[in-house]
């Protein structure tokens, strides 16, 4: 079997094409897709959010290795939906009605791909209403919000809001994010995960995901 690390080495350092080429190699090898995202993919990006942590990386690393890394899942998606691949979580991701801004909601949603999440991205100025139908699609979803403006923050509490009067509050996980917002706004607006940055908030949907597979265990 050929050596795809170059997938892992090309996600880490944002080479989009080469992530692109070797891809699309193991592929036409017939390399099961799901190991390509758990041995090189996924193991990539975890080392993008450590050199992240460690002040080795920044937001511009972060975004490039997030588009090589996007670029590389975009052709292996088809194939996991043949195969019937079950990812580690759903997660639902939008900019709160109000706010165009979606730079780091992008990144986030790339990031949660890269963990093995499905990502449903309903993009900018997203009502209360669109977040609690996507919600309503498929049990144990994960809802996140981000905000970049201090007027459109009391938007995240909305939806919360929303999520309560529709039944669906106790069986979805809400998290936040955004440059005004902080812990204890989160804790306030009743969220149940805050993420200061997009490795933070990769690190925060795994453990709603599991709270959430633990929920549906007992109850099944």
């Amino acid at each position: 079997m050929s050596d795809y690390s170059k997938l892992y080495d090309a996600i880490v350092i944002g080479d989009h094409r080469t992530a692109v080429e070797v891809t699309k190699a193991a592929l036409e090898a017939n390399v099961d897709p799901s190991e390509l995202i758990s041995k090189y993919m996924i193991p990539a990006m975890n080392e993008v959010g450590q050199r992240f942590a460690c002040n080795e990386y920044f937001v511009p690393e972060l975004h490039i290795a997030a588009r090589a890394m996007k670029a590389a899942l975009e052709l292996i998606t088809p194939k996991l939906a043949e195969t019937g691949a079950k990812r580690i979580g759903r997660v639902v991701i939008g900019t709160v009605k109000g706010d165009l801004h979606d730079i780091g909601k992008n990144l986030v949603a790339s990031m949660l791909e890269g963990a093995g999440f499905e990502v449903v991205d309903l993009g900018v100025d997203v009502p209360p209403e669109k977040f609690v139908q996507a919600a309503q699609e498929k049990p144990g979803t994960i809802v996140a919000m981000s905000a970049l403006l201090t007027t459109t923050m009391l938007n995240m509490k909305n939806v919360i809001e929303a999520l309560q009067q529709s039944g669906l509050r106790d069986k979805v996980r809400v998290m936040v994010g955004g440059a005004p917002i902080t812990p204890q706004f989160a804790q306030q607006i009743g969220a149940d995960g805050y993420g200061e940055n997009a490795t933070e908030a990769v690190d925060v949907a795994r453990r709603l995901a599991a709270e959430l597979g633990s929920v549906a265990a007992t109850t099944s």
